[in-house]
Formats: structure tokens, C-alpha cells, sequence
């Protein structure tokens, strides 16, 4: 194990966002070979969302940095270059810690200007990544929470979530829990390569089924739906099909993004892996980061039709849906099935 300093430019000044305690550990591990963790301070741990962000909810809880699901689409690869740190192969393996999150969010929930309001996790980075098996964070960010009463979500391409399954029901007694998983697509080659430190999808869709079982309403955004890959109709119905049978409370198609950072990155790898698609892609996304309008529209009416077919309806649910505590479950637990059309929502998952 090897201890530096985590310093930005060599002259000995913090980087920005880092304290001057900030240090770095590297792991030689079978389990975390390649990985570098920067442990931090964090000095403050509920944010913010811009006003101008396309998301539905206000504030957020990221107790990590950078991660080792290695999604080449990732939209928050950018962000890496805000610490000087590579949005490529460094975003996947170097990895910033925030080791005070729950202390910290426990005294944040309790300042006098905080007002209980909805607090949303794992949009920007998974909060359930390999690197939470080793740090155990969510824990006391979950019973932080729960002893706040603080209503919140959960968005998670991980199963490590199962873990604190019995907090998550003990939060659901005292407040609104929601959970998201992340499932874009079934075929196992693509998620090999495009998510490959995932858990596969069959897994995540059984941690939906599980979170339901339990009275914690899981949704799922199928996202992202990657163009010309995994977006054919019969990809299309498979997937919904094996939502479905997860017992998922709604389905939000979510069509690929491309923003810059995880741009030149997913370009890379396509030219790599299909390079055949490469011009289809520079015009498709030819106008900016987003599939135009009728792609979008063409992939909520498909989904659309085959939540109708296999019982399940689409919703704007943005991170997670919003379930009530269970005293109140019973009411709730045979709503009128919602097959109306949602307009598509342009959160993508980490």
C-alpha cells in the first residue's frame, strides 16, 4: 500500500474541492487492482442542483467520485477534469472518497435552514460501486436519513443495495423511499463491453424484484437505449418484457447522451467495437449531446406500447419513484395501471 499527498499542480496548494488532509491510497489487491482511492474531507455533502439541469429534484447526496462501473457513456466523466484528474480511464480508476459523508449529512439534516426536503442519490456517480463494499458509506447516509425522517432515492446499477435492505425498510417506516435500477438493454455482449464493471442486467433486475418484494417500489429507466445497438424493436420488447416480470413499479426509456467528456470517450470505443457506425453517429448527434426529438420520441412510443402489452406503465420518475411509508402502502398497492405516454426525460444513469 502506497500513501502520497493528493496535491493538484505540484506546488503544494490543495486542488480545488480538496482539503489539505486529502490523501491517496493505492491498493494492490486482486479486488481493486489499478484502482487508486483519494480519501477526502468533504466539507459539505448535500448540493445543490443547477436550475438549468434537466432533472426532477432539487438536492443531491454523492458520497463518491469517479467510478469503477466503467460505463464508456458515463455523463459525469466530465467532472473528473474539474480535479485534473483523466475523464478516460482515470474516471474509471481513480476514485475520490468522501470518508465524512455520514457524519457530515447528519449535521447538515440537522441545521436549522435545512427543510426535509427530497434528497436524490446516485445521479451523478453510483453510490453502490465497488468502492461502497469497502467503505460502507450508504449506511449511515441511509440511517442519517431514517433518523431524520428525510424523505430520499436511490439510483443504482449495483446489488450491493440488497445490503441495507432492512434500513431501507426501516427509512420507508418514517418516511418516502424510492429506489431506480439502471437496465438499458439485455444483450449480454454490449453490456459487456459498454458497462463492463456492472453487475449484469438479470442481476439488477433482480435487486427490482427484490426491493418490491420488500414494499420498496422500485422503477427502472431503461436507460441508456444505445442507438443502432440495442435499440431494435425486438431489443425493445425483450427488455420491457423482462421488466415486467421484475415487478417494476414503472419504465422510463432514456435514450443515450452524449455530453462532452463521455463524448470523445464512447466515440472511441465505437470506433473501436463498431466502427461501421461511426458516421451514423456524428449525425445523429450532430446538433449537440442529445438524439433529436424524433429518435426519442420513436424509442417512449415503442416502450410505450410494450409496457401496455406486458402491464406495466411508463412515468416521469426521474431518479427514483417516490413511495409512501408503509403504513400507508396498503391504499397504494393496486394503483390504476398508467400507459399514457411520458415525454422523454434526459437523466442518464452511472
Amino acid at each position: 500500500m502506497r500513501w502520497e499527498r493528493l496535491s493538484g499542480d505540484g506546488s503544494g496548494a490543495p486542488p480545488a474541492l480538496f482539503g489539505t488532509d486529502a490523501v491517496t491510497r493505492t491498493f494492490d489487491t486482486p479486488e481493486f487492482r489499478g484502482v487508486t482511492f483519494h480519501e477526502i474531507r468533504a466539507k459539505s455533502i448535500v448540493n445543490r442542483v443547477p436550475g438549468a439541469a434537466r432533472v426532477p429534484f432539487a438536492w443531491t447526496v454523492n458520497p463518491y467520485r469517479g467510478c469503477t462501473h466503467a460505463c464508456v457513456y458515463c455523463f459525469a466523466r466530465r467532472t473528473h477534469a474539474y480535479l485534473d484528474l483523466d475523464t478516460g480511464a482515470g474516471f474509471d480508476s481513480q476514485i475520490v472518497v468522501k470518508v465524512n459523508a455520514p457524519e457530515l449529512l447528519r449535521q447538515e439534516l440537522a441545521a436549522p435552514r435545512w427543510r426535509g426536503e427530497h434528497i436524490a442519490m446516485g445521479t451523478n456517480v453510483d453510490c453502490y460501486q465497488r468502492a461502497e463494499g469497502r467503505y460502507r458509506l450508504m449506511p449511515g447516509i441511509i440511517a442519517a436519513l431514517r433518523d431524520h425522517a428525510n424523505p430520499f432515492s436511490i439510483l443504482t446499477k449495483g446489488t450491493l443495495i440488497l445490503r441495507d435492505l432492512d434500513l431501507l425498510c426501516e427509512a420507508a417506516a418514517v418516511t418516502e423511499v424510492g429506489a431506480s435500477v439502471s437496465v438499458g438493454f439485455l444483450d449480454r455482449e454490449l453490456w459487456r463491453t459498454v458497462e463492463p464493471g456492472t453487475p449484469s442486467p438479470e442481476r439488477r433486475l433482480d435487486v427490482c424484484r427484490t426491493l418490491n418484494d420488500h414494499g420498496i417500489g422500485c422503477a427502472v429507466l431503461m436507460a441508456p437505449v444505445v442507438p443502432f445497438l440495442g435499440d431494435s424493436p425486438a431489443e425493445l420488447r425483450a427488455t420491457v418484457r423482462a421488466i415486467a416480470a421484475a415487478g417494476a413499479t414503472s419504465v422510463t426509456p432514456i435514450a443515450l447522451h452524449l455530453r462532452p467528456g463521455a463524448r470523445e470517450w464512447f466515440m472511441a470505443w465505437l470506433a473501436a467495437h463498431h466502427p461501421h457506425l461511426v458516421r451514423r453517429y456524428e449525425a445523429l448527434y450532430a446538433d449537440g449531446a442529445y438524439a433529436p426529438a424524433w429518435y426519442q420520441r420513436r424509442i417512449t412510443e415503442q416502450v410505450r406500447r410494450y409496457a401496455e402489452e406486458f402491464g406495466i406503465g411508463s412515468a416521469r420518475s426521474g431518479a427514483a419513484r417516490r413511495v409512501r411509508p408503509p403504513e400507508r402502502r396498503e391504499e397504494a398497492a393496486a394503483p390504476e395501471a398508467r400507459t399514457g405516454a411520458s415525454e422523454p426525460t434526459q437523466l442518464t444513469l452511472l
